[in-house]
């Protein structure tokens, strides 16, 4: 049995002379949350719609949940889930007709009973008569969702499924997508929210310009990075100056009375540190470890914020 719930080689999409997908390349594990990042235009739509049987590529392979997507097209569509960043309901139905529907449509492969335990898992149950079009943008996502789920689909594609979402809102969609994980289902996230791939998922591929230009755990994306240091605040400007003389790598801020010393943030750097502090009779008064983030990560490789690349 195949443990990839997605396997993607030599990739490629162009329209007219621009390759949108210029033979990328990744593997995602099954139970997984695995991430695409880039700057508007880079092609995270572009993959998302190739691997969502709505558009054909030009070149390569791709198996989603077990299935040949060149010859196996309907049975990856059975398979598969897909979320887009605005919520398909339909406002003149009902929560609970909305889900009836997507019932109906699976031509009695699914038992009524799900419409009930859906509107139940997902906080809905109280508003299950009301029309969709009273609900908040929060609880149209969650339906949205839970309309996908209808089907029992083990991959599902989420394209930017919390943008417009306050912070409540977006924390309990992070939950539920967290659930969904532990069940074994296997989310492919496309978001603008750097936290949002931080706190999901297992793995991130960063795409720009076609190409993938970076892939691996968000922790490891950001050890890539230099940047990482130890800040250290002291109560006294003597005790500043004699750790500026101590860590001569050191950037000293004179009106924090801080210092910055560059290290890797491992417990056997920060206990090398502070015996040498403690060799010294210094003390700090504070001590934080900083590391880059995964907005530092984007900016590093596509040269551009996720806040501009929007």
């Amino acid at each position: 049995m195949n443990s990839s719930a997605i396997a993607v080689s030599g990739l490629r999409k162009a329209y007219g002379d621009k390759a949108v997908l210029d033979g990328i390349d990744f593997e995602v594990p099954a139970g997984t949350v695995f991430s695409l990042l880039g700057p508007n235009g880079a092609g995270k739509t572009t993959t998302a719609n190739v691997l969502t049987t709505l558009t054909a590529a030009d070149g390569g392979t791709a198996r989603v949940a077990g299935h040949d997507l060149a010859t196996e097209a309907r049975a990856v569509r059975a398979a598969i889930g897909v979320t887009g960043q605005f919520a398909a309901v339909d406002d003149l139905l009902t929560g609970q007709e909305n889900l009836r529907l997507m019932v109906d449509l699976q031509r009695g492969r699914v038992d009524e009973r799900v419409v009930t335990e859906l509107l139940e898992r997902f906080e809905l149950a109280d508003s299950a008569h009301q029309p969709a079009s009273t609900y908040s943008g929060g609880m149209r996502r969650k339906l949205d969702l839970a309309m996908t789920l209808v089907g029992d689909p083990r991959v599902i594609f989420l394209d930017e499924p919390t943008t417009g979402l306050d912070p409540r809102s977006r924390r309990t969609m992070w939950s539920i997508i967290r659930d969904l994980v532990a069940e074994g289902v296997t989310i492919f996230l496309t978001t603008q929210y750097l936290e949002e791939a931080d706190q999901l998922a297992d793995r991130v591929a960063v795409l720009d310009q076609g190409r993938l230009v970076a892939q691996g755990t968000p922790d490891e994306l950001k050890r890539r990075l230099p940047g990482t240091h130890v800040r250290l605040r002291f109560a006294t400007a003597a005790d500043l100056d004699a750790a500026a003389r101590l860590f001569a790598d050191g950037t000293r801020d004179d009106e924090a009375l801080a210092l910055r010393v560059p290290g890797d943030g491992a417990t056997r750097s920060l206990r090398a540190l502070l015996d040498r502090l403690d060799a010294h009779s210094l003390d700090a008064e504070e001590l934080s470890v900083h590391t880059p983030d995964l907005d530092d990560v984007f900016l590093a490789l596509t040269g551009r914020t996720a806040e501009a690349a929007k």
